[in-house]
């Protein structure tokens, strides 16, 4: 059994630094009142003894954790197929790791996990939540809510009953769906389909919407409900070609729906996009690129939904110790979208 070195001590610290204990546990744990160059010995000392805090007297100090939970409204099997999370994880975790706060990552299988969430989250373990992939009637909003905890949401939470506000990131799912379909309309496609994503989440309600936009006249044959991955678009396109075989175009709710639908229309024959022009929405590098051919997609910058999300969460912690009047709360954003053409359509 190998013999560990004992800990350096804030006593330790604060003996090489040439000041008493109060001063060094002042500058480790980011208090106030002292001078620059005690500041300087202080850290100094940190480094030259490797000293690491003790976490739990510094959240004694700051009233912080330095953890921030993510809440994932989706099971495993979604989260780890699918680039889109991979993207806004790495987002959140760049931003966190830039502010040295640690990410907390917690799951909903299914609704027995709720409770186990929202007791977590009231437990006092982390300073925020950052919560996504929420799907209406979800119990997360309000299990939040229960909890006290700060919280920005990814998406445009959908409840819009006007009892309850939130801060959230979200992309312009509306005018980007417009954009794909006005770029359809503009090749002379006039049988234009849509296979929607998953209707209980706002982002496939607002491209869905986006296409009505455009396609006010549009036969409702041509759009089919869909969930967001690659099964679901093989569905819905195989739907597609037997309510309306002579359709010309496309517009899938995310890339990995236009991926289903490209190996269907392949399967059966259609030529993309001489016989059928297909558009998706994320422009997730991973699929958009690798399709055969690589799709023409709607981008949101996904990764920096995610740094925006944790920034906004931060920023709203830091304000908290304000006084009154000074600061304010961190407003939503809602990210532009572009229309990236490839040789899908």
């Amino acid at each position: 059994m190998t013999e560990t070195a004992p800990r350096p001590t804030l006593e330790a610290v604060a003996a090489r630094a040439g000041v008493s204990r109060a001063t060094a546990s002042r500058v480790v744990n980011g208090g106030d009142g002292v001078r620059g160059p005690l500041v300087e010995r202080v850290r100094r000392a940190v480094e030259e003894l490797g000293y690491v805090p003790n976490q739990a007297a510094r959240s004694l100090v700051t009233k912080r954790h330095d953890a921030v939970a993510v809440v994932i409204a989706e099971p495993e099997t979604r989260i780890f197929a699918d680039p889109f999370f991979a993207l806004q994880l790495r987002g959140i975790s760049k931003e966190l790791t830039a502010h040295d706060s640690q990410l907390v990552l917690l799951l909903t299988e299914g609704r027995a996990d709720h409770a186990r969430v929202g007791r977590y989250l009231a437990g006092g373990h982390v300073d925020g939540a950052l919560v996504f992939s929420l799907h209406l009637e979800d119990p997360l909003p309000e299990l939040v809510q229960r909890a006290g905890v700060p919280t920005v949401f990814g998406g445009r939470p959908g409840w819009g009953d006007g009892t309850r506000s939130a801060v959230y990131v979200d992309s312009d799912n509306r005018g980007g769906a417009r954009e794909a379909v006005r770029h359809l309309v503009g090749l002379g496609r006039r049988r234009i389909a849509h296979i929607a994503g998953a209707l209980d989440q706002t982002s496939a309600v607002d491209r869905l919407d986006g296409f009505r936009d455009v396609m006010a006249d549009a036969d409702p044959g041509l759009i089919v409900a869909g969930d967001f991955t690659p099964a679901g678009g093989e569905r819905a396109m195989r739907e597609l070609l037997v309510r309306c075989p002579d359709l010309d175009a496309v517009f899938a709710a995310n890339d990995l729906s236009a991926s289903g639908a490209l190996r269907v229309l392949r399967a059966e024959g259609r030529r993309v996009p001489d016989d059928v022009a297909v558009i998706g929405f994320d422009d997730m590098l991973p699929v958009a690129e690798q399709t055969d051919p690589p799709l023409t997609t709607v981008r949101q910058d996904i990764e920096e939904m995610g740094r925006l999300m944790a920034r906004l969460l931060l920023r709203g912690l830091d304000r908290r110790g304000d006084e009154p009047g000074v600061g304010g709360a961190p407003s939503s954003v809602v990210l532009p979208t572009t229309l990236v053409r490839r040789a899908s359509a």
